[in-house]
Protein backbone atom coordinates (compact mmCIF):
# COMPACT_ATOMS: atom_id res chain seq x y z
CA UNK A 1 0.00 0.00 0.00
CA UNK A 2 1.19 3.69 -0.73
CA UNK A 3 -0.28 7.32 -0.44
CA UNK A 4 -1.85 8.88 2.97
CA UNK A 5 -2.91 7.47 5.78
CA UNK A 6 -6.96 7.37 6.42
CA UNK A 7 -7.60 7.86 10.19
CA UNK A 8 -10.60 6.59 12.15
CA UNK A 9 -10.59 9.50 15.07
CA UNK A 10 -12.95 8.65 17.94
CA UNK A 11 -14.62 12.30 19.26
CA UNK A 12 -15.62 10.47 22.47
CA UNK A 13 -19.27 11.22 24.32
CA UNK A 14 -19.25 15.05 23.10
CA UNK A 15 -17.47 16.97 25.24
CA UNK A 16 -13.89 18.41 23.50
CA UNK A 17 -12.16 18.18 26.55
CA UNK A 18 -12.78 14.39 26.39
CA UNK A 19 -11.26 13.79 23.54
CA UNK A 20 -7.61 11.73 23.81
CA UNK A 21 -4.39 14.15 23.16
CA UNK A 22 -3.71 12.29 19.69
CA UNK A 23 -7.26 12.68 18.44
CA UNK A 24 -6.89 16.56 19.46
CA UNK A 25 -3.42 16.67 17.54
CA UNK A 26 -4.49 15.02 14.29
CA UNK A 27 -7.99 16.80 14.23
CA UNK A 28 -6.11 20.27 14.28
CA UNK A 29 -3.41 19.30 11.84
CA UNK A 30 -5.60 17.93 9.27
CA UNK A 31 -5.61 18.95 5.94
CA UNK A 32 -8.65 16.78 4.86
CA UNK A 33 -11.49 15.92 7.39
CA UNK A 34 -14.79 13.74 6.63
CA UNK A 35 -17.86 13.43 8.89
CA UNK A 36 -21.07 11.65 8.04
CA UNK A 37 -24.52 13.80 9.13
CA UNK A 38 -28.12 13.45 8.15
CA UNK A 39 -28.65 15.59 5.22
CA UNK A 40 -29.86 19.50 5.80
CA UNK A 41 -27.70 18.77 9.27
CA UNK A 42 -24.52 20.31 10.28
CA UNK A 43 -24.03 17.07 11.88
CA UNK A 44 -22.81 16.04 15.51
CA UNK A 45 -19.45 15.28 14.81
CA UNK A 46 -18.80 18.68 13.03
CA UNK A 47 -19.97 20.42 15.75
CA UNK A 48 -17.75 18.57 18.74
CA UNK A 49 -14.65 19.89 16.29
CA UNK A 50 -16.03 23.42 15.95
CA UNK A 51 -12.92 25.79 16.48
CA UNK A 52 -9.99 22.96 16.42
CA UNK A 53 -9.72 23.23 12.55
CA UNK A 54 -7.18 24.53 10.38
CA UNK A 55 -7.93 27.35 8.27
CA UNK A 56 -7.16 25.59 4.96
CA UNK A 57 -9.35 22.37 5.78
CA UNK A 58 -11.09 20.63 3.27
CA UNK A 59 -14.22 19.14 4.63
CA UNK A 60 -16.02 16.49 3.10
CA UNK A 61 -19.88 15.57 4.72
CA UNK A 62 -21.36 12.13 3.89
CA UNK A 63 -24.77 12.56 4.36
CA UNK A 64 -26.93 9.23 5.11
CA UNK A 65 -29.27 8.78 1.83
CA UNK A 66 -31.59 7.24 4.28
CA UNK A 67 -32.11 6.88 8.58
CA UNK A 68 -35.47 6.12 9.70
CA UNK A 69 -37.19 6.50 6.23
CA UNK A 70 -37.14 3.06 5.16
CA UNK A 71 -37.79 0.08 8.00
CA UNK A 72 -34.41 -1.57 8.78
CA UNK A 73 -36.07 -4.79 7.78
CA UNK A 74 -36.44 -4.21 3.73
CA UNK A 75 -33.75 -4.85 1.31
CA UNK A 76 -33.83 -1.76 -0.03
CA UNK A 77 -31.95 -0.21 3.42
CA UNK A 78 -29.10 -1.80 3.38
CA UNK A 79 -28.90 -1.55 -0.66
CA UNK A 80 -29.41 1.63 -0.10
CA UNK A 81 -26.89 1.93 2.31
CA UNK A 82 -24.35 -0.22 0.69
CA UNK A 83 -24.26 2.25 -2.51
CA UNK A 84 -23.62 5.10 0.13
CA UNK A 85 -20.76 3.48 1.38
CA UNK A 86 -19.07 2.29 -1.51
CA UNK A 87 -19.12 5.67 -2.84
CA UNK A 88 -18.23 7.34 0.24
CA UNK A 89 -15.10 4.97 0.46
CA UNK A 90 -14.11 5.83 -2.65
CA UNK A 91 -13.86 9.54 -2.46
CA UNK A 92 -11.57 8.54 0.32
CA UNK A 93 -9.37 6.52 -1.70
CA UNK A 94 -9.29 9.70 -4.06
CA UNK A 95 -7.57 11.51 -1.23
CA UNK A 96 -5.43 8.40 -0.01
CA UNK A 97 -3.94 8.29 -3.25
CA UNK A 98 -2.78 11.92 -3.76
CA UNK A 99 -0.97 10.92 -0.84
CA UNK A 100 -2.88 13.41 1.42
CA UNK A 101 -3.98 12.11 4.88
CA UNK A 102 -7.74 11.94 5.83
CA UNK A 103 -9.09 12.22 9.57
CA UNK A 104 -12.35 10.81 9.64
CA UNK A 105 -14.41 12.12 12.55
CA UNK A 106 -16.21 9.68 14.78
CA UNK A 107 -17.94 10.21 17.70
CA UNK A 108 -17.79 7.87 20.39
CA UNK A 109 -15.19 5.22 19.71
CA UNK A 110 -14.72 4.33 15.83
CA UNK A 111 -15.14 0.05 16.60
CA UNK A 112 -18.24 0.19 18.51
CA UNK A 113 -21.97 0.71 16.96
CA UNK A 114 -20.20 3.34 14.48
CA UNK A 115 -20.98 3.69 10.93
CA UNK A 116 -17.10 4.31 10.21
CA UNK A 117 -16.95 0.48 10.86
CA UNK A 118 -18.80 0.24 7.13
CA UNK A 119 -15.88 2.49 5.77
CA UNK A 120 -13.24 0.61 7.33
CA UNK A 121 -13.81 -3.09 6.21
CA UNK A 122 -14.34 -1.14 2.50
CA UNK A 123 -10.92 0.63 3.09
CA UNK A 124 -8.40 -1.74 4.56
CA UNK A 125 -7.74 -3.95 1.92
CA UNK A 126 -6.42 -0.88 -0.49
CA UNK A 127 -5.10 2.05 2.04
CA UNK A 128 -3.33 1.99 5.41
CA UNK A 129 -5.80 2.91 7.70
CA UNK A 130 -4.87 3.79 11.53
CA UNK A 131 -7.90 3.91 14.16
CA UNK A 132 -7.48 6.14 17.62
CA UNK A 133 -10.23 5.04 20.36
CA UNK A 134 -12.12 7.22 21.86
CA UNK A 135 -14.47 7.10 25.35
CA UNK A 136 -17.84 5.66 24.66
CA UNK A 137 -20.94 7.66 24.90
CA UNK A 138 -21.90 4.56 27.49
CA UNK A 139 -19.03 5.69 29.63
CA UNK A 140 -20.11 8.89 29.20
CA UNK A 141 -23.76 8.15 30.44
CA UNK A 142 -22.75 6.01 33.21
CA UNK A 143 -20.30 8.61 34.63
CA UNK A 144 -22.74 11.30 33.84
CA UNK A 145 -24.98 9.14 36.56
CA UNK A 146 -22.57 9.29 39.43
CA UNK A 147 -22.63 5.71 40.59
CA UNK A 148 -20.46 2.43 39.00
CA UNK A 149 -22.14 0.15 36.40
CA UNK A 150 -20.29 -2.66 37.86
CA UNK A 151 -19.15 -4.42 40.64
CA UNK A 152 -17.33 -7.73 41.16
CA UNK A 153 -18.49 -10.55 39.08
CA UNK A 154 -21.45 -8.31 37.56
CA UNK A 155 -21.90 -9.19 34.11
CA UNK A 156 -22.49 -5.99 31.67
CA UNK A 157 -24.92 -6.54 28.40
CA UNK A 158 -25.17 -4.20 26.00
CA UNK A 159 -28.51 -4.01 23.76
CA UNK A 160 -29.74 -2.00 21.37
CA UNK A 161 -33.69 -0.93 21.35
CA UNK A 162 -34.34 -1.56 17.86
CA UNK A 163 -34.43 -5.27 19.39
CA UNK A 164 -37.78 -7.42 18.92
CA UNK A 165 -39.69 -6.74 22.51
CA UNK A 166 -39.08 -10.28 24.12
CA UNK A 167 -35.44 -10.21 23.25
CA UNK A 168 -35.65 -6.83 24.91
CA UNK A 169 -36.78 -8.21 28.05
CA UNK A 170 -35.31 -11.12 28.18
CA UNK A 171 -31.88 -9.84 28.03
CA UNK A 172 -32.90 -7.23 30.62
CA UNK A 173 -33.66 -10.21 32.91
CA UNK A 174 -30.87 -12.14 32.46
CA UNK A 175 -28.09 -9.49 33.19
CA UNK A 176 -26.59 -7.25 36.24
CA UNK A 177 -25.53 -4.05 34.55
CA UNK A 178 -27.34 -3.12 31.33
CA UNK A 179 -26.73 -0.54 28.49
CA UNK A 180 -29.67 -0.05 26.34
CA UNK A 181 -28.64 2.20 22.70
CA UNK A 182 -30.12 3.27 19.59
CA UNK A 183 -33.61 4.43 22.05
CA UNK A 184 -35.51 6.78 19.81
CA UNK A 185 -38.89 5.70 18.58
CA UNK A 186 -37.99 2.89 20.77
CA UNK A 187 -38.58 4.34 24.36
CA UNK A 188 -42.34 2.71 24.46
CA UNK A 189 -41.28 -0.73 24.09
CA UNK A 190 -38.40 -0.49 26.03
CA UNK A 191 -40.25 0.89 28.82
CA UNK A 192 -42.69 -2.58 28.19
CA UNK A 193 -39.66 -4.40 28.20
CA UNK A 194 -37.88 -3.10 31.44
CA UNK A 195 -41.28 -3.87 33.32
CA UNK A 196 -41.92 -7.09 31.96
CA UNK A 197 -38.06 -7.75 33.18
CA UNK A 198 -39.16 -6.52 36.65
CA UNK A 199 -36.17 -3.76 36.61
CA UNK A 200 -38.30 -0.71 36.02
CA UNK A 201 -37.52 0.74 39.65
CA UNK A 202 -33.82 0.75 39.00
CA UNK A 203 -33.52 2.23 35.58
CA UNK A 204 -32.45 5.15 34.41
CA UNK A 205 -32.30 7.38 31.26
CA UNK A 206 -29.01 9.33 29.99
CA UNK A 207 -29.39 12.08 27.35
CA UNK A 208 -26.76 14.23 26.00
CA UNK A 209 -24.21 12.54 28.31
CA UNK A 210 -21.21 15.09 28.90
CA UNK A 211 -22.54 17.95 27.14
CA UNK A 212 -24.26 20.55 27.63
CA UNK A 213 -27.95 19.54 27.48
CA UNK A 214 -27.13 16.10 29.75
CA UNK A 215 -29.95 15.15 31.60
CA UNK A 216 -30.79 11.88 33.91
CA UNK A 217 -34.20 11.02 34.27
CA UNK A 218 -35.68 7.86 35.84
CA UNK A 219 -37.11 5.71 33.26
CA UNK A 220 -40.79 5.72 35.08
CA UNK A 221 -40.81 9.62 34.85
CA UNK A 222 -39.10 10.05 30.82
CA UNK A 223 -41.26 11.60 28.35
CA UNK A 224 -42.22 9.50 25.31
CA UNK A 225 -39.68 10.65 22.93
CA UNK A 226 -36.12 11.07 23.32
CA UNK A 227 -32.94 12.60 22.12
CA UNK A 228 -31.15 11.20 19.32
CA UNK A 229 -28.52 10.93 22.40
CA UNK A 230 -29.67 8.53 24.83
CA UNK A 231 -28.57 5.68 26.69
CA UNK A 232 -30.74 3.63 29.42
CA UNK A 233 -28.77 1.99 32.34
CA UNK A 234 -29.49 -0.38 34.67
CA UNK A 235 -26.65 -0.02 37.60
CA UNK A 236 -25.00 -3.97 38.84
CA UNK A 237 -25.01 -4.59 42.56
CA UNK A 238 -22.48 -7.43 42.45
CA UNK A 239 -19.53 -8.37 45.33
CA UNK A 240 -18.04 -5.54 46.92
CA UNK A 241 -15.33 -6.16 49.58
Amino acid sequence: MSGGTIYGVGLGPGAQDLMSVRADRLIRGARHIAYFRKAGRPGHARRIVEGMLRPDVIEFAMEYPVTTEIAVADPRYNGCLATFYAECTRHLLTIAAQREDMVVLCEGDPFFYGSFMHLHSRLVPTAPVRIVPGISGMSGAWTASGIPISWGDDVLTVAMATLPEEELARRIRDTDALVVMKIGRNLAKLRRAVAAAGREDSAWLVEHATMAEQRITPLREAASVTAYFSILLIHGRGRRP
